[in-house]
């Protein structure tokens, strides 16, 4: 079994498909991916066709809950299961898709991994305006902030590492904002909580999606389209 992270994928799967070919991978390996992966954004037929795409390729998805997608809960057809050592989403037709639920921490080959999902989406009003979907849940409430911060109360403010959508405020890559976006209008709720998290926190490493770059950001990994092999 090995573990792999990659950055948000938005529906399309070309480039983990290609890495499950040339690497041999089988559904005992994982691939996390760290936000936004595209596979409850329809809510309807074009997500049950990705999902089932998804389901016949040789690995095993754990999603970070991102800002373009649904939020399982919320999704009728998902049960809850323990999946090493935490409680995640699954539906039971798709078992290789699983997905997090923020403040879980999971162990990897005796790796403790929080998960902390969730962002505002700079592109809220485009979406509204045309009628694209766009989700409410899509940042985490006070409800799930306080899950977190209980859960690493629990192991004394002390992981291996999280698994994030966003990234703490300190670290933003600002070179990589969009263009003609008025910062000033966007919610940085997230990101400053988060801040607080990784003052208090003990980690060894720190991934995060959502920027749609590569970069290492003092000690946070920003992920997009790079693959990495995480354990194993």
């Amino acid at each position: 079994m090995s573990f792999y992270i990659t950055g948000d994928t938005h529906g399309s799967f070309g480039r983990i498909f290609s890495f499950c070919e040339k690497n041999n991978t089988t559904k005992d390996d994982v691939i996390i991916i760290l936000g936004d992966a595209g596979i409850n954004y329809y809510l309807f037929g074009m997500d049950e066709n990705l999902k089932s795409e998804l389901h016949a390729m040789p690995i095993t998805f754990f999603c970070i809950h991102g800002n373009h997608e649904e939020r399982p809960f919320n999704i009728p057809s998902y049960e809850e299961q323990i999946w090493h050592g935490a409680t995640v989403y699954v539906e039971p037709r798709y078992p290789n898709i699983i997905f997090a639920k923020d403040g879980e921490i999971y162990d990897f080959e005796g790796q403790k991994y929080i998960a902390i999902g969730g962002a505002y989406s700079v592109d809220k009003y485009i979406r509204l305006m045309r009628g694209y979907p766009w989700f409410e849940s899509e940042q985490p409430d006070d409800k799930i902030k306080a899950y977190v911060e209980s859960q690493l109360e629990k192991v004394n403010w002390t992981v291996d590492g999280v698994f994030s959508h966003t990234v703490p405020i300190d670290y933003e890559p600002t070179w990589a904002f969009l263009s003609g976006i008025d910062q000033s209008r966007i919610d940085k709720t997230t990101e400053i909580w988060l801040g607080k998290i990784e003052k208090k926190l003990k980690y060894k490493r720190w991934f995060a999606g959502h920027f749609h770059v590569d970069s290492q950001e003092g000690p946070i990994t920003i992920m997009f389209k790079k693959i990495e092999r995480l354990i194993g």
